[in-house]
C-alpha cells in the first residue's frame, strides 16, 4: 500500500494528483523551484520540499534532487506527472532501485517507447502501422516532413520542413529546443501527411497481464504543433475506431505495459492509420476519458502500482461528450507569443468540479488570484473541460463559459479557444492539424475593435465613480462637475494592441451622460448612450436602447473590462506624463523574459527585411528576432547567452542606406 505520494512536477498536474490522493488518504509531497515556492501545488501538499534554483535543469529535472526529497518527506512512492522526468527510464529506475513504488511503466517499457525509433521498429513487427522515418537528414528525399523530439512531446521540438533547404536548420533547433525541455536534444524525421487528423487511444494495463483500451481521443487542433483542443469520443468510423483499438493494445502488449500510456496515431485523408508515439505517461488531455467513462485514471494508477488488477477488463461505452481546452498564457498582440506577469484575477463561471470526474464543467488548474506566470516554465494556465450529453451542448457549454470569463493580468488564448469552438468547421468535424493554419479568421479578438470605445467609456466612468467613493470633500458632487459644462472630461487609455484610445465626456447635473465621444469613434459612429449606473465594479450603459453590463477590475493603471461583447484590457495613461527617454529608431525589444542562445550577425552587416537577427529563448520555446526592415546592424548589445529582461534592446537595425 502507499502511504505518502511524492509528485516529481508542478503546476496543474501535480494538483490532479494530490485530489485524487486526499480522497484515497495517501500524503502527499510536493518538490518546488524557487519561482514556484508559492504556487497553489505547494499549498495542496501536506509537505513541501525545496529544489534550490529556477530553471527546470537546475530543478525538476534533477533527479539527484527528487529522490533526496522523497527520503527526506518519508515518501514511499513516486508519481512523476507528465513532462520533466516522467518518460525518463532512468529515472523510473532509480526510483525502484531506491526501494519507492514508482507509479507508472517498467523503467524497460519506457525505454523501449523512449527511443521512437527503437519503438517505431518494434511495434511494426507487432503489426502497428508506421510512416515513413529517417534519423539521418541526409536521407531524406521526400518532402514535407516533420522534424520531432525524441525524448519527449507537447510540440516541443516539432519543426515542420517544405523542402531540403531549411532541413538542417530545423533540425538544429529542434534539438536545442528538445533538449532545453527534456534534457535530451536526439530528433528523428517523419513524412508529414496534410491534412491529418491526431487521434489517439488512451490504454491501461497492469501487473496480471491486463491491457486495456480506454477509448479515442481527438487533439487535432494544434499551434505550434501543440493539442489546444481534445476531446473524446473521438468522431471516427466505427472500422477505424476498431483498428485504433487494436493497434494501441498491441502496442500496450510489446512492451508488457504497466500503467497509463497513450498511443498516438495520425489519421490520413483516405482512412488509413498510422502510427506516431506512444507516451508512456498520463496525458494533459486525461480528463476527456474520465468523463466519458467515469473512471479516475490517477486512481486507476495507483491501484495497479500497488499491484492490484485493473477493475474495467474491456473498452467502456463512452457516455455523452467531452471537450477540453488548454487555456495557456500568451499574448495575441504578439503573435500568440508566452506571456509572462501577475494573474491578478482568475475566474470561470459555472465551474461544478476541480480536478475529478464529476461531470458538467470542470476545472485542472495550477493558477488561483494572485499567481505569478514565470518565463521558466510551459505557459498552460489550466485545462477547463465540459461533458454534455451530446457534443454540440459540450462546445456551446465550453464556449460561454471561456467566454464570460475573468482573467486579468496575464494576455491568453481564451478568444481563439471561443472562436474556435464556435466556428462551423469544428461542429461539423472537419478538424485536422492544419485548422489554424486555414482559418486565420478565429485569431481575430471577441472584441470587434468597434466596441472597444465603449468597454474604454465603461472603464473612464468606472473610474470617475472610484474617485468620487473615494472622496472626502464634495463627495456629493458628480466627477467632473462644473460651473461651465461645456468642458468634457478626458481619459486616455491605452488599448490591447498597444494603440491610444480617448474617451471625452461630460455629466449632467444629475450625474447622468450629457455627451460623448471617443477617438477612434465606436463602429464609425457615436451611438446613443445613457447610463444606467455607474460604480467602481460595475457599469451599466444603456446603448441604442439595449443595456449593456460592464464589469470593471482596476489594478494601478491597468483597468481589466469584461463585457457582453468580449473582454478589453486597458492601461489608463496619466493626464501629465513624465518625459522618458527615446528609443533609436530601428530598436527591436524583448518580447518577454529570456536568454539570447545565438546571435546570427554582426554590427555593420547589411540585412533584409525578415532577416533572422538572434534567437531568444523563453518559456521552453525558441523565438526568433527578425529584421523589421532592410538596413544595417547598428548594435546588439546581448551576446549570445545573456539574459533580459521584457523590453530590453535585443538589437538596432539602422534603416538608412548603407553609407558604402
Amino acid at each position: 500500500m502507499i502511504d505518502t505520494l511524492l509528485v516529481a512536477n508542478r503546476g496543474e498536474i501535480a494538483r490532479r494528483v494530490f485530489a485524487t490522493c486526499r480522497a484515497l488518504g495517501v500524503a502527499t509531497v510536493a518538490v518546488h523551484s524557487d519561482a514556484d515556492a508559492d504556487a497553489p501545488f505547494v499549498a495542496d501538499a501536506d509537505q513541501a520540499v525545496r529544489l534550490p534554483g529556477n530553471t527546470p535543469a537546475e530543478t525538476y529535472l534533477r533527479i539527484d534532487l527528487v529522490l533526496d526529497a522523497a527520503r527526506r518527506a518519508g515518501a514511499d512512492a513516486v508519481h512523476p506527472g507528465y513532462g520533466f522526468l516522467a518518460e525518463n527510464a532512468e529515472f523510473a529506475a532509480a526510483v525502484t532501485d531506491a526501494g519507492l513504488t514508482w507509479v507508472g511503466p517498467s523503467a524497460k517499457a519506457i525505454a523501449a517507447m523512449g527511443d521512437k525509433m527503437a519503438a517505431k521498429a518494434l511495434l511494426a513487427d507487432a503489426g502497428v502501422p508506421m510512416l515513413p522515418t529517417w534519423t539521418d537528414p541526409g536521407q531524406v528525399t521526400d518532402f514535407p516532413v516533420l522534424v520531432k523530439a525524441s525524448a519527449g512531446g507537447g510540440g516541443r521540438g516539432m519543426r515542420i520542413v517544405r523542402d531540403a533547404d531549411g532541413l538542417a536548420e530545423a533540425v538544429a533547433g529542434a534539438r536545442r529546443e528538445a533538449a532545453a525541455a527534456f534534457g535530451d536534444g536526439t530528433v528523428f524525421i517523419e513524412r508529414y501527411v496534410e491534412r491529418g487528423r491526431h487521434v489517439e487511444v488512451q490504454i491501461f494495463g497492469d501487473t496480471h497481464g491486463t491491457v486495456v483500451a480506454l477509448g479515442v481521443r481527438d487533439c487535432s487542433i494544434q499551434r505550434r504543433h501543440q493539442k489546444i483542443v481534445e476531446e473524446a469520443p473521438g468522431v471516427v468510423p466505427d472500422d477505424v475506431r476498431t483498428r485504433l483499438h487494436e493497434a494501441a493494445v498491441a502496442a500496450g502488449r510489446a512492451v508488457d505495459y504497466v500503467g497509463a500510456g497513450t498511443v498516438e496515431f495520425l489519421l490520413a485523408p483516405d482512412g488509413q492509420v498510422h502510427f506516431l508515439e506512444m507516451n508512456t505517461r498520463l496525458q494533459v488531455e486525461h480528463p476527456v476519458t474520465e468523463l466519458t467513462t467515469g473512471l479516475d485514471l490517477v486512481r486507476l494508477q495507483l491501484l495497479v502500482a500497488e499491484g492490484e488488477p485493473l477493475p474495467v477488463t474491456t473498452t467502456p461505452v463512452p457516455d455523452g461528450h467531452a471537450i477540453e481546452v488548454r487555456l495557456c498564457a500568451e499574448d495575441p498582440a504578439q503573435g500568440f507569443r508566452p506571456a509572462t506577469g501577475t494573474l491578478h484575477r482568475f475566474a470561470i463561471p459555472g465551474v461544478s468540479a476541480e480536478f475529478g470526474p464529476t461531470r458538467g464543467l470542470r476545472l485542472d488548474s495550477g493558477v488561483v488570484d494572485g499567481s505569478t506566470v514565470s518565463v521558466h516554465y510551459d505557459s498552460m494556465l489550466a485545462k477547463l473541460v465540459a461533458w454534455a450529453p451530446t457534443r454540440t451542448e459540450a462546445a456551446r457549454a465550453l464556449a460561454g463559459a471561456l467566454a464570460r470569463a475573468e482573467l486579468h493580468g496575464v494576455a491568453t488564448n481564451r478568444d481563439l479557444l471561443v472562436r474556435v469552438l464556435r466556428s462551423g468547421e469544428f461542429a461539423a468535424v472537419d478538424v485536422d492539424t492544419g485548422f489554424l493554419d486555414r482559418h486565420p479568421e478565429v485569431f481575430a479578438p471577441l472584441l470587434p475593435a468597434g466596441q472597444l470605445p465603449l468597454a474604454a467609456l465603461a472603464a473612464a466612468l468606472s473610474g470617475a465613480a472610484a474617485r468620487r467613493a473615494a472622496a472626502r470633500v464634495l463627495a456629493g458632487l458628480p466627477s467632473g462637475w462644473r460651473n461651465v459644462p461645456a468642458v468634457p472630461q478626458v481619459t486616455r487609455f491605452t488599448g490591447p494592441d498597444g494603440a491610444e484610445i480617448e474617451v471625452r465626456y461630460r455629466l449632467d447635473r444629475a450625474g447622468g451622460l450629457a455627451e460623448w465621444s471617443a477617438s477612434p469613434p465606436a463602429d464609425d459612429a457615436t451611438p446613443v448612450v445613457t447610463v444606467v449606473d455607474a460604480a467602481a465594479e460595475r457599469v451599466v450603459l444603456d446603448v441604442d436602447g439595449v443595456r449593456r453590463a460592464f464589469r470593471v477590475h482596476r489594478v494601478g493603471s491597468s483597468v481589466f473590462v469584461d463585457g457582453p461583447d468580449g473582454a478589453a484590457s486597458l492601461t489608463e495613461l496619466p493626464r501629465l506624463p513624465r518625459p522618458t527617454a527615446e528609443l533609436a529608431a530601428g530598436s527591436l525589444l524583448a518580447p518577454l523574459p529570456g536568454a539570447v542562445t545565438r546571435v546570427h550577425v554582426e554590427v555593420g552587416q547589411r540585412v533584409a527585411a525578415g532577416d533572422l537577427l538572434l534567437t531568444l529563448e523563453a518559456m521552453k520555446l525558441e523565438h526568433p528576432v527578425l529584421a523589421p526592415a532592410d538596413g544595417v546592424v547598428a548594435e546588439l548589445p546581448v551576446p549570445a547567452g545573456g539574459q533580459v529582461e521584457t523590453g530590453a534592446v535585443l538589437a538596432v537595425v539602422d534603416p538608412e542606406e548603407d553609407p558604402q
